[in-house]
Order: structure tokens, then sequence, then C-alpha cells
């Protein structure tokens, strides 16, 4: 019976190869039976690996393998092998980019391929057992952990920390990375101790690495506040909380004005930081916190309004205008019922900037 396809798919052949010059499948290295026929250098077991592998990364990459996969000594001459190892290092960022992209959507089967080849890409040019694999590692184990294999996200996790234990170089950011899964695997198996251990090395080297104030290191922030949540510990949550909430409000406001600054070019300078899948997990995160502060018992209009204000502006400058409405609408609403309150006039201007675009003509319009 023949595979049937789809827009999503590339067209495959039946490979029927002498013996001995078998070819390996993309995704689990048994015998491949397929290829693909828009590069003709990629082979799969299935149908099925080849959608998978196709979804998850094949279609970024497909004509970018051909010059690579068809080394040949005269190749080498032209090209020169340095030059392959800068295309193979093209493919780790652009397979890197893909499956954390994935990974923010919620898609972890998704990035599955991106991220092993993310892997396999990076043993090739950087040698095994290197410091240059981790973030590898990571996201590999970031995808598995959100398929639920756990046991193998800490043989994962393992293999990178013994990298890191044994590479003196070891950045900041890696280490801040590292500590992050180590701390996610805890919380998942529930072991919450061990999880607050890592969260809190993650906001050490977080911090040396980008900054008290850094959104990357706000993360840490909200993650070790979710431990304390789940032990109970309300008050050192709320204090997290709003520490995440002022950050990203400095943050987001910076790039905010700077948008109004740069109307003629609008989107461009969330365009730079953020892709929408990113704005989807920032999003998540403030959302939570959102929740949070409405649901407290002791409910601080201050903090409501700082964290709508927040998710208002994030997608304005995300160009959707009627999540941002309604966020700047509950941002309004709590900052009224606070005297001499200093967000109420960035709303309203806010609000207004929102309302402005929803009544300009559209280009073409009558």
């Amino acid at each position: 019976m023949e595979p049937e396809f789809s827009e999503t798919t590339s067209e495959i052949i039946p490979l029927s190869l002498p013996k001995g010059k078998e070819k390996l499948c993309e995704l689990c290295q048994r015998e491949a039976r397929l290829q693909c026929r828009k590069c003709g250098v990629t082979y799969y077991c299935d149908a099925e690996h080849q959608h998978d592998d196709w979804v998850g990364i094949h279609e970024k990459i497909c004509q970018l393998l051909v010059p690579i996969r068809t080394e040949t000594p005269l190749s080498l001459q032209k090209a020169g092998r340095g030059e392959i190892q800068q295309m193979k290092a093209e493919l780790i960022d652009v397979c890197r980019e893909a499956a954390q992209s994935k990974l923010y959507e919620g898609k972890p089967r998704e990035a599955l391929p991106a991220a092993r080849f993310c892997m396999r890409c990076s043993v090739e040019v950087h040698g095994a057992n290197t410091i240059q694999l981790v973030p590898a590692y990571l996201l590999l184990a970031e995808a598995n952990m959100g398929l639920g294999k756990l046991a193998l996200v800490a043989e994962l996790l393992s293999q990178a920390e013994w990298v890191v234990s044994k590479s003196p170089e070891s950045s900041h950011a890696i280490r801040s990375q590292l500590h992050r899964s180590m701390g996610n695997l805890h919380v998942a198996t529930g072991n919450l101790e061990a999880a607050l251990f890592h969260f809190a090395n993650d906001i050490y080297f977080a911090t040396e690495a980008y900054g008290l104030d850094s959104i990357v290191t706000c993360t840490g922030y909200f993650l070790i506040a979710d431990v304390f949540a789940k032990q109970g510990r309300m008050p050192v949550v709320r204090s997290l909380y709003s520490e995440v909430a002022q950050v990203w409000h400095r943050h987001l406001t910076k790039l905010f004005e700077a948008h109004v600054e740069n109307a003629k070019n609008p989107g461009m300078l969330l365009e730079s930081c953020y892709d929408e899948a990113h704005r989807v997990e920032v999003d998540k995160m403030l959302r939570a916190v959102l929740e949070f502060e409405q649901s407290d018992s002791r409910k601080n209009p201050a903090k409501i309004a700082t964290v709508a204000h927040c998710l208002a502006m994030l997608w304005f400058l995300g160009g959707d205008p009627p999540k941002a409405l309604g966020f700047g609408s509950t941002a309004l609403q709590a900052g009224q019922l606070i005297p001499n309150q200093d967000l109420t006039e960035p709303i309203q201007r806010l609000l207004q900037l929102v309302q402005s675009q929803q009544t300009e003509p559209h280009p073409g319009s009558d």
C-alpha cells in the first residue's frame, strides 16, 4: 500500500540498494526503505518517520543537507573541509532554533527530530564529550521531558552534568541552563527539595551571566516560586511573583517606549527579541502570575495592574490588539482602585494606541 502525502510532507521513493550499501533511517537508525525525493540524501524506515522528520526539521534543512551529505574528494577540494564544517555549524543553529520554537509551542514530539539532528551535527563539528554538546543534551532532555520519558531525561542530564564538571571553561549561562533542566526534572519526579537546590543555582548562575534584573534570571524566580507554592509557602511565592512582575514590567516598558518612538517600523523591536512561540511562553508565565494575584486572599490591585499591563504591552507589541485591549482594560480597572497610582497614565496611553489602531482604515479600503 502506497503511503499518502499532504502538503506537510516531502515525496518519498522506495529504496533498493545492493547488499553492503544499506542506508539508515534518519530518526531511528534502523535499515531504511524509503528515500526523500527532494534532497536524495535522507532515508527512512517508513512513511511515519519521514513525516515526523519533515514536520520537525527536515522541511527547513532538506536542501541544506545536499552539499554536506554528498561530500567527495573533489567537492572537499573545491569548498574545503572548513567550509563544510561551517555549513554544519549553521545547521546546528537552525536545528536548535527549530527545536526550541517547537518546545515553546508545547510540541515536544515535533521538537525531537530537530534536537536529535542538533546533537548529531554537534558531535560531528565539536567531537564527543565537549562542552559544545551541552545545549543539544538540554534540548533532547526538554523534548523527552515533554513526552514523559523521565528515565531518559535523567540519563541525558547526567551526561551533560558530567561534561560540565570536566570543563572548567563552562560558562555561567550553560551552568544556569543545566541547573534549570535538573530542577524541572526533580519537579516532575516530586523531589521538591532537590528542585529548590537546582533552581537556586540556576538563579545564581543566571545572575552572573545576565544580571539580577534580567528576564532570563526572572524565569528562575518564576520556577522556584512554583516549587514554593507546591510546598504551601505562600509569602515567599508572593515576593517572588512580585519580582517577576516588576522585572517584566521594566523590560516591556522599555520595548514599548522604543516602539512608540520608532513607530514607522511597528513590531520591529519585538521581532528581534521574540518569535510568536516565545511570546506564547512569556504569556503563559505572566498569566499564571496574574491568576495567582487575582485569586490571592490578600488581593493587591497594584500587583494585578502591573501584571495585566505587562500582558497588554506584550500583545500590543506582538500585534494582537484584542488581547492587548483585554489585558489593558483589566490593568486599568485594577489601577483605578489605587489612589495616586502611577500606572494609570501609561495604561490609558496604551489603550488609546490600541483603539486608534483598530479604528485606522486599512490600506486600500474605501
